[in-house]
């Protein structure tokens, strides 16, 4: 394999607003900075992880909506692995065909189309959304043993069984399958789950970590399974697809995991093979006090990106062009994750090109007589 190229860094000053130059990872140049992240949709009604219309659908509009880049939800890597039994996988090649529909429409409309691969751990096994009961899915009625790094439930859900040597192995490996198929779906990136307190996320904590193997301990063990995968997944998908990391930055609570361990297992994770990371916050314990706000998090990314010298997006309560604007062009981060703003607004993209004067190349050709140049500057 090839070395790696180097990682993405600011544009040249130019005439135009920043939010919408392009970004070049390894082979794939974005077309803008306005991304979608995962967002769980819990819609596989047959609960085989096979995604279908609403996931075409949802996602598409995104793309037609001028995103450059749309990342489809957190997609198991194992049946085990889903949230909830509502879930998308890509552990078997029905889901991966089932997906390269969804990648074909993406990337017609000029967006790049990446997933997420995702393991829930502790946090799997519940309810999905439609239905919203407290705790775990009971066994006798669709739910399923859970695991983690230890035997620690998170809060009012079923206890995990502590994985053993084999056990991680096989998730690394699921991992490394998954990936696979994402490319051969017709993904042009692939992101590695490692937030919001799902099992890498779990690993990565002290607070969820009490393993006194080589899989926990200090930060280089409780950061092995991540570095493993990272590795796993780049010999799988060669040196020209781009991986993403999402990390939460901190758990919001003392004495577990924060922004300086990840900035220095994000620069870690770089010299593994990922290019770029998704920077969130919080997940692992139910009780952490969160000050959300607008643009919350964004601080938690640019420190991410100064202090392990990697390339960052922000995302968190970024509802509009003028505040993402001002994050990219700071260098606080390389790109900005809509996720609400963009189910609220799948057009989100065109509207923040207008309002910023980014011009109108990103419309579709049939919603080309709706631009506001063309009616009276009207939205």
């Amino acid at each position: 394999m090839s070395a790696a190229p180097e990682s993405p860094t600011a544009p040249a000053a130019s005439a135009g607003p920043v939010l919408f130059t392009p970004l070049t990872i390894r082979s794939l140049t974005i077309r803008n900075r306005v991304w979608v992240p995962p967002m769980c949709q819990y819609s596989v009604t047959e609960r085989d992880g096979v995604p279908h219309d609403w996931h075409l659908v949802h996602l598409g509009s995104l793309a037609a909506g001028g995103a450059g880049l749309v990342i489809a939800e957190a997609t198991a890597v194992s049946p085990e692995g889903r949230i909830s039994d509502y879930d998308t996988g890509l552990w078997n090649d029905e889901q991966a065909e089932a997906w390269s529909r969804v990648t074909r429409f993406i990337r017609s409309q000029g967006a790049a189309a990446g997933i997420q691969l995702a393991h829930a751990g502790r946090k799997a096994s519940v309810w999905p959304e439609p239905v919203r009961k407290p705790g775990s899915q009971p066994l006798d009625e669709g739910g399923w043993t859970t695991v983690s790094a230890s035997a620690l439930a998170f809060h009012g859900m079923r206890e995990p069984v502590a994985l053993d040597e084999a056990g991680i192995r096989r998730v690394i490996a699921d991992f490394r399958a998954a990936a696979r198929r994402a490319v051969d779906a017709g993904f042009d990136l692939v992101e590695v789950h490692a937030a919001h307190g799902y099992l890498v996320h779990q690993f990565l904590s002290p607070l969820s970590n009490l393993r006194r193997d080589a899989w926990g301990g200090d930060l280089e063990g409780r950061a092995r399974l991540l570095l493993e995968i990272v590795r796993e997944v780049r010999a799988e998908i060669g040196a020209e697809v781009p991986m993403f990391v999402r990390f939460s930055a901190t758990d919001w609570v003392e004495g577990g995991w924060d922004e300086a361990q990840t900035a220095t297992v994000a620069r870690w994770c770089e010299d593994a093979g990922a290019d770029f990371f998704d920077v969130s916050t919080g997940g692992l314990v139910a009780h952490a006090e969160i000050p959300v706000g607008p643009g919350y998090q964004a601080g938690h990314a640019q420190y991410v990106g100064e202090h392990g010298d990697v390339a960052v997006s922000a995302v968190g309560l970024i509802t509009n062009a003028e505040q993402a604007e001002q994050i990219v062009a700071s260098g606080a981060a390389d790109a900005v994750m809509f996720g609400k703003a963009m189910m609220r607004d799948p057009h989100f993209a065109l509207r923040a090109a207008h309002e910023l004067g980014a011009g109108s190349a990103m419309w579709p050709v049939q919603y080309l007589r709706a631009r506001p140049e063309v009616n009276d500057g009207e939205w």
